[in-house]
């Protein structure tokens, strides 16, 4: 399988392309589901670039998020892991002031996929909204998303309130993003950080199975 030519496609916005060779991937049962998962992720880093230099616009990247979302639905069986239980359960959310989701819904597609229970509390959540779901859900897994820079001011917000309502140290936090970085982990007092939902989804596993 041409897995560049997946992540081209992807890049240019090619919808037939994207979607026979994600088909042929799934015809032996996706024993290299993975790959193409990453393929397509690539191919949305060529997106990005593309926006940057003013070659496409807010409507293709809306476009490229539903072309990941079917993606996704297509590689889903295959990325799943080998157990049917639920491993454990997480809060997902865009924080407070963001209204981006697409990041945010191919997250919750891949961890659902390995088994993990996901709440979503969806765009522009409140801090007190996620420590009131927290403990009414008894919940110490969050993740928190955002693409706009302002995000990484209501991701510490968020830290804070959890901090005060004596959640803290017993929650895992990830943060992801476009703004996110190691020093945006260290600056909002999360635990990790991503912009690979493949990573999000083992920090998950690993802090639940413990």
């Amino acid at each position: 399988m041409d897995f560049n030519e997946l992540k081209q496609a992807v890049g240019d916005l090619d919808e037939e392309v994207v979607l026979d060779i994600l088909n042929k991937v799934m015809e032996d049962g996706g024993s290299e589901a993975k790959d193409a998962l990453e393929a397509c992720q690539r191919g949305l880093d060529i997106v990005g670039d593309m926006f940057d230099k003013g070659e496409y616009f807010v409507g293709d990247l809306i476009f490229a998020g539903e072309l990941m979302t079917q993606a996704v639905d297509i590689l889903k069986p295959a990325l799943a892991g080998t157990t049917t239980e639920s491993v454990g359960k997480v809060i997902l959310c865009t924080v407070e002031g963001d209204l981006h989701d697409i990041g945010k819904n191919i997250v919750r597609s891949i961890l659902e996929a390995n088994g993990i229970e996901v709440i979503d509390l969806g765009i522009d959540t409140p801090p007190q909204k996620i420590v009131d779901t927290m403990i009414a859900e008894d919940i110490h897994v969050v993740l928190l998303s955002g693409v706009l820079t302002l995000a990484l001011d209501s991701m510490k917000k968020t830290v804070d309130a959890i901090t005060a309502a004596g959640l803290r140290e017993t929650t895992k936090i990830l943060i992801g993003g476009n703004p996110v970085s190691e020093e945006a982990m260290k600056l909002t007092g999360a635990d990790a950080w991503a912009h690979n939902p493949q990573h999000t989804n083992q920090a998950c596993l690993d802090w639940l199975k413990k």
